[in-house]
């Protein structure tokens, strides 16, 4: 499908741009590096913040200190299912903060408990620290409904790129340890192969504002060893069982080289006998859910989860 105008324009000034690439930095010069770049556009990518009844910060105790969480209650009513949302960036950039505006709509069109969670980033945190907070803060959730007005068994987890990798990840550790039930699972252009070897990141390798260079570094930061590149909970593609996971919807780009990442996780999670809706979105890159004003075809990405959504939490 052809790319729309605006986004053809968006890759035409990234593709342009000089200096320093984000995989050239150290860490902390590239969070604020791609936090300039991110506040300079946000303007264009999308419209204001959409209110909604009540939006809080919280830390909250996991098994190594403090998670920074926000909570987003569409209205007053209580048990509404609750999302837990789990921010992209190569695990390295990124927080509460840039997703803001995709968590706000995601609970207002879906009248759901949204938690947004800090989970700790690499390289300063390798794996598996953000996914422990993660699935700290999930845990925390289903035992403290009473501060978030929502129902822990109305649960699914959701996220973007990164994000998806680790909420297929909780998704993994919660069928093993058995603590909660997740419902759903809401997988966003996930990366679910941390060797980077489907024929995809080759193919879009560059000039689509994800690159290959980019998650070699990403992967990098985001390791101890080269053995962690082949764990299960870094790479759930190359798991032994996906069986017995929530249902699944896994959301693609067209031009984005994670697509075939999202494709055979989501064939696999099939052939072990899950439930999946998959679609792959025409014309669109990696990161377009959060660039509603790009195109009317990403608003339209917002109305496919919700229609999947009202399906599984009546």
């Amino acid at each position: 499908m052809k790319m729309p105008f605006k986004i053809r324009a968006l890759l035409w000034y990234l593709n342009r741009q000089k200096g320093m690439q984000i995989y050239e930095m150290p860490a902390a010069q590239a969070r604020q590096s791609s936090t300039e770049v991110a506040n300079r556009a946000e303007r264009f990518l999308d419209g204001p913040a959409i209110p909604l009844y009540r939006v809080f910060d919280q830390d909250i105790t996991g098994r190594n200190g403090a998670i920074p969480i926000r909570v987003y209650q569409p209205n007053e009513n209580e048990n509404l299912a609750v999302m837990m949302f789990f921010h992209g960036g190569g695990f390295v950039l990124r927080d509460i903060e840039s997703h803001d505006k995709v968590c706000r709509r995601l609970a207002r069109d879906n009248k759901m408990i949204v938690i947004s969670v800090g989970y700790r980033l690499a390289p300063e945190n390798k794996f598996p620290a953000g996914l422990h907070d993660a699935y700290d803060a999930t845990l925390w959730a289903v035992k403290n409904q009473a501060i978030h007005n929502g129902n822990p068994q109305k649960l699914l987890v959701a996220g973007d790129s990164a994000g998806a990798n680790i909420a297929t990840s909780v998704c993994l550790m919660a069928r093993d340890l058995k603590e909660f039930d997740i419902k759903f699972q809401l997988l966003i252009y996930p990366v679910t192969d941390a060797t980077l070897s489907n024929p995809s990141i080759d193919e879009l390798a560059e000039g689509h504002l994800l690159t290959k260079k980019m998650m070699v570094w990403f992967c990098d930061q985001y390791k101890r060893n080269k053995e962690d590149l082949y764990n299960p909970l870094m790479s759930p593609l190359l798991a032994e069982d996906l069986s017995n996971l929530p249902p699944a919807f896994v959301l693609t780009a067209e031009y984005d080289p994670l697509k075939d990442d999202g494709r055979l996780y989501a064939d696999r999670l099939k052939e072990a006998g899950n439930d999946v809706v998959f679609k792959e979105y025409g014309g669109m890159i990696h990161a377009f859910i959060s660039m509603p004003k790009l195109s009317k075809r990403i608003l339209g990405t917002y109305r496919d989860i919700k229609e999947v959504l009202a399906e599984v939490f009546v």
